[in-house]
């Protein structure tokens, strides 16, 4: 039995060296059988063999019917064939076919005839297991009503990147029709991307078979141009059943609602830090310049790429708020902030100058009306009526200023200022929640002011009010050069307290008197204004030092006030000093020619405690000698211990400076600091020869 046929020797067409493919035909296990006219094999595949049990050399040269039919079924498969072979029309269908093992199995069949060139018919058979058939069909129907249907969307890339295909879902979302994106790259559909690391994520896909899953990518497609998108994409190697690479497929899922929330959140989070940061950062001190600079700080880089703080001068001046009634607003300068440098701050006000602004401008508005402006999107003439002058605006469109905000500076009811923030590099616009944001910072920071201010107010009085108590020269007293100094606290209203004072006697002494009423502020002025007066009129009654002390004691126990004091009588002709001290530090004693000491005397109970009595101590003072009276505020600090800072003093006063006035201000410079909470008194007097 030939098994030659019209297409050559059955067997093997496998070509040598060839690359074996695979796909759909071979996961369908696709079988070919060849019959002659009389309906004899003359060619069997392999997957003929896996599908009906027969080797090629069990199956070639039989009857096809007779092999694989049953009995029954026999005559209906003649006339098929016949009918194929005759008419040349091709039949299909599911048949069942028997199997080697004697089984029955329903085989999908395609016959056709076919014609060699020599003028014969052939019957060629194509045949398929029925099963596996219909699973192929369920699941590509699947894919493709999945595909069609998703609202995911769906692309299939070569290998060169350039679209294969797209899902309608697709088309909808890149607002692209699908044949607009075939034999296309991703750059050419949709420049409007990050398409530089999309095309890297692809190729990294295509070379690793690692798929890379839930990317985030925010961006604008022709679907809508306007606004910005927010995409969770997926990348997937796509392979045939053999391994070869086909391309990759992206699935694309439309997050926008999701990242806005997410967007949303995480910008009421950095609201809240902001809130958080500014009730840390703004108030720190009471100084008004200080507040607004730390103001300025917080709003800039994360709320405007500019921000300036300006108060308004009656409020600084402490003059009668201006009425609404009034056309200009006088604003002082405070704080300017940049995130970046920019002409936009030359455009602002510089801190310290002050500056008059018309009623058509935006902060005076803010400022009359109690109320924030909020320009989304500033133009032109936005633009001439937030600077200053044409200038100032000029300079604002140079930096790029495209939005504007500014807010109230209140505090117990009352305007003190407005907080102007603008954007330039940042594209957003100022919103509704910037406004609100802006707000709770200006309210934080407009209660802080207001404090400073006030403090500053109440210390002024304060300082004043001391200053006015103290002589304002000390009188030279014959054979006896002095020189005094008084400074208030820095940082606190701690001022009132301290006292000096030089007073003439008889016979050509002199008391020196160095004292502290504990408290502070103007309550402590008043007692330290009486206790001054006090001891002014008690030592022209040239009484003992201890005398002395012992009626201001009285005075001061009614006062229900302590203080401290040393109380000195220099006598010039006997070159000799009485003193007696209530309670406080011990005097320093510079000899000439030696090293400074403080004096061992005894310290007596603080004024007011009533009921002790007062020692006094005699000691020389020769000309050229030095006598240091002081108080607490010069050596006592919150972080060292008395006995160094009295070794310091000590140190400081063994260096020689050409006059007393000049010991003065050196002492006061190297022992006090900005942060001091105390005010400080000092005298100092030395003998003439």
């Amino acid at each position: 039995m030939s098994t030659a046929g019209p297409f050559g020797s059955a067997g093997d067409w496998s070509v040598p060296g060839a690359a074996q493919r695979s796909g759909l035909l071979d996961l369908l296990g696709v079988a070919a059988v060849l019959l002659d006219a009389d309906g004899r094999i003359v060619l069997w595949s392999p997957q003929a063999e896996e599908l009906f049990g027969y080797t090629a050399q069990e199956a070639l040269g039989e009857f096809a019917g007779r092999l694989l039919v049953h009995e029954q079924h026999l005559d209906l498969v003649i006339r098929l064939f016949t009918e194929v072979m005759g008419t040349g029309r091709s039949w299909a269908g599911a048949f069942p076919v028997r199997h080697k093992d004697g089984s029955t199995r329903l085989v999908e069949f395609r016959n056709m005839r076919l014609l060699d060139d020599r003028g014969d018919f052939y019957a060629l058979g194509i045949a398929t297991d029925e099963a596996v058939l219909r699973q192929v069909e369920r699941d590509v129907a699947l894919s493709t009503r999945l595909v069609s249907q998703s609202p995911i969307g769906l692309a299939v890339l070569d290998t060169d990147l350039r679209y294969l295909a797209v899902n309608p879902a697709l088309e909808r979302i890149n607002g692209v029709p699908a044949e607009a994106h075939i034999g296309r790259s991703v750059r050419e559909v949709l420049p409007f991307l990050e398409v530089d690391a999309i095309e890297a994520a692809l190729r990294q896909v295509l070379a690793s078979g690692r798929p890379l899953v839930d990317e985030y990518t925010v961006g604008r497609t022709p679907a809508d141009p306007d606004h910005d998108h927010a995409w969770s994409v997926s990348y997937y190697r796509l392979e045939d059943p053999g391994g070869r690479v086909l391309g990759v497929a992206g699935l694309l899922v439309d997050v926008t609602d999701r990242h806005r929330a997410a967007t949303e959140a995480a910008r009421a989070r950095r609201r809240l830090a902001m809130i958080a940061e500014g009730s840390a950062r703004i108030g720190t001190t009471l100084e008004v310049d200080r507040t607004a600079r730390e103001l300025a700080d917080v709003a800039v880089p994360e709320l405007a790429d500019v921000a300036a703080v300006d108060i308004l001068d009656s409020v600084l001046a402490d003059r009668r708020p201006t009425t609404p009634g009034d056309r200009h607003a006088v604003f002082r300068a405070l704080a300017v902030k940049a995130a970046y440098p920019t002409e936009a701050v030359r455009a602002a006000d510089p801190p310290g100058h002050f500056a008059s602004y018309g009623p058509d401008r935006l902060v005076t508005q803010c400022v009359r009306t109690g109320r924030p402006v909020l320009v989304p999107h500033v133009d032109e003439r936005d633009l001439s009526r937030i600077a200053r002058d044409p200038e100032a605006a000029a300079l604002l469109a140079r930096a790029g200023i495209h939005t504007y905000l500014t807010t109230p500076l209140i505090a117990r009811g009352e305007v003190l200022g407005a907080l102007g923030l603008t954007r330039a590099r940042n594209p957003l616009p100022f919103d509704e929640d910037d406004l609100t944001l802006a707000g709770e910072l200006a309210d934080r920071a407009a209660v802080c002011i207001d404090n400073a201010r006030l403090y500053q107010s109440l210390r002024n009085t304060a300082v004043t009010l001391q200053r006015s108590l103290l002589p304002d020269r000390p009188p030279q007293q014959p054979g006896l050069e002095i020189a005094t100094r008084y400074q208030p606290a820095e940082t606190t209203s701690e001022v009132g307290g301290d006292w000096f004072d030089v007073i003439p006697l008889l016979q050509d002494k002199t008391a020196l008197v160095v004292g502290d009423v504990m408290g502070s502020g103007i309550n402590a002025a008043t007692a330290m204004g009486r206790l001054r007066t006090a001891t002014s009129t008690l030592a022209d009654l040239d009484i003992p030092p201890t005398e002395v002390l012992h009626h201001i004691d009285k005075i001061t126990t009614g006062l229900e006030q302590y203080a401290t004091c040393a109380y000195v009588v220099y006598d010039p002709h006997r070159a000799e000093c009485h003193i007696a001290v209530a309670g406080h530090l011990p005097p320093v004693l510079i000899r000439t020619g030696k090293p400074p000491e403080l004096l061992d005397l005894p310290t007596g109970v603080p004024l007011g405690v009533g009921g002790v009595p007062f020692e006094a101590t005699t000691f020389s003072l020769c000309p050229g000698d030095q006598l240091v009276l002081y108080t607490d505020g010069l050596v006592e600090t919150r972080h060292h211990a008395i006995d160094e800072r009295l070794d310091l003093l000590l140190h400081l006063l063994g260096i020689p400076d050409p006059t007393l006035e000049d010991t003065c201000d050196r002492l006061l410079d190297a022992l006090r600091d900005p942060d001091d909470h105390d005010d400080v008194a000092v005298l100092i007097a030395r003998p003439r020869p």
